[in-house]
């Protein structure tokens, strides 16, 4: 998944060159791209990495951090007055800290790399680069689907260029009791889960479970469109089979209850989320956007529709609840792409083979 060859099966990451320290930069909020953060990041630890942290204050997934390293917190805005003295902290505790690797997480967090030559610098894109400006003191960029590879050198960057994905997160999915939720047992059930914002496409799969009598919806997440969605939920005579959970530590175990999964956004740079509906054995729907178009092949291991095609994601969910056989093979199908491209130790071995190499 890298400009380069895959690592082989035999490499020695305790190589002299293999990275002993790793310093991540992210300021992200919540959701998925804060998940895989700290799946990585523990990943990383179970190889024995010592590790660092710069993030946001107060968010839910610090504990996590704090038990695998010290983390500076800090919004780390543009114009506040404490962005200069987060420059000094953060150059100081690299010289004397010495990383190997200064990884940062989205464009905002690479204003922070130093021009640091002994380590190897990278910053890690889940989304589309608007500009180039804050990467210039990176040696590499990682994207997670080739789209965005394509973006950056359509912006014109010339220094290495890597593409990894990601991995769902090692959970055993246990499907939740659907009287927790106050559902019948015989439901059909779809369920989303994410961030609730526009491009997430969430008002599509509510129009689309509406149109199927009896079928319920689950919404597993929390946004901006929080109340947008409520109101279309009310509109449509959705409120009695509809389920707002808010956000939960694990949605795995939310969609294994369910019959479907979807994921209706309007702009997905790769489906995370895909990923993990598929480690909880669902049968998945997606639209046509972005990353699904890069991984997912339509009626192997999982239905596509088109963005904001109401209809034909419809359509979709009536297909797998009257044929449970084409359920069952898009589970099947789905299980073995994860265990060939999407493991945990595939991914972090071409992690840390990049890391050794430098680019």
């Amino acid at each position: 998944m890298s400009d380069a060859a895959a690592p082989r099966a035999d490499t020695d990451y305790r190589a002299d060159n293999a990275p002993q320290r790793i310093l991540h930069m992210h300021f992200g909020k919540e959701g998925g791209a804060e998940r895989f953060f700290v799946n990585l990041a523990r990943a990383f630890d179970e190889r024995g990495i010592e590790q660092r942290f710069v993030i946001r204050p107060n968010r839910s997934f610090l504990p996590a951090l704090q038990a695998m390293g010290p983390v500076m917190q800090n919004d780390y805005r543009r114009l506040s007055l404490s962005a200069p003295f987060l420059t000094w902290r953060v150059h100081r505790m690299i010289r004397e800290w010495q990383p190997d690797v200064i990884m940062a997480w989205m464009s905002r967090s690479s204003r922070l790399i130093p021009d640091y030559p002994p380590a190897f610098k990278v910053t890690r894109l889940g989304d589309y680069p608007r500009h180039l400006k804050h990467f210039r003191h990176n040696d590499a960029i990682i994207t997670n689907a080739p789209g965005m590879a394509e973006a950056c050198r359509e912006l014109g960057w010339e220094g290495g260029l890597h593409i990894v994905s990601n991995f769902p997160r090692e959970v055993t999915p246990v499907a939740i009791d659907r009287a927790s939720l106050d559902t019948p047992e015989d439901a059909f059930v779809v369920a989303g889960t994410g961030r609730f914002v526009r491009r997430k496409g969430f008002d599509t799969l509510i129009r689309a479970v509406a149109a199927i009598p009896d079928a319920w919806l689950w919404l597993a997440g929390e946004g901006t469109e929080d109340a947008n969605l409520r109101a279309l939920v009310d509109e449509l005579g959705m409120a009695g089979r509809t389920r707002f959970t808010g956000w939960v530590d694990e949605p795995m175990h939310i969609v294994a209850a369910a019959d479907a999964y979807c994921m209706p956004s309007r702009h997905e740079p790769l489906g995370n989320v895909i990923l993990e509906s598929w480690r909880a054995g669902v049968p998945t729907v997606t639209t046509r956007s972005e990353g699904p178009s890069w991984f997912v092949e339509d009626g192997k291991d999982a239905l596509m529709v088109d963005i904001d095609d109401t209809e034909a994601m419809t359509a979709a969910f009536l297909r797998l609840r009257d044929d449970p056989a084409l359920g069952r093979t898009l589970v099947e199908n789905a299980s073995a792409k994860l265990a060939a491209r999407f493991t945990k130790e595939r991914i972090v071995d071409e992690y840390l083979d990049l890391f050794a190499r430098r680019g």
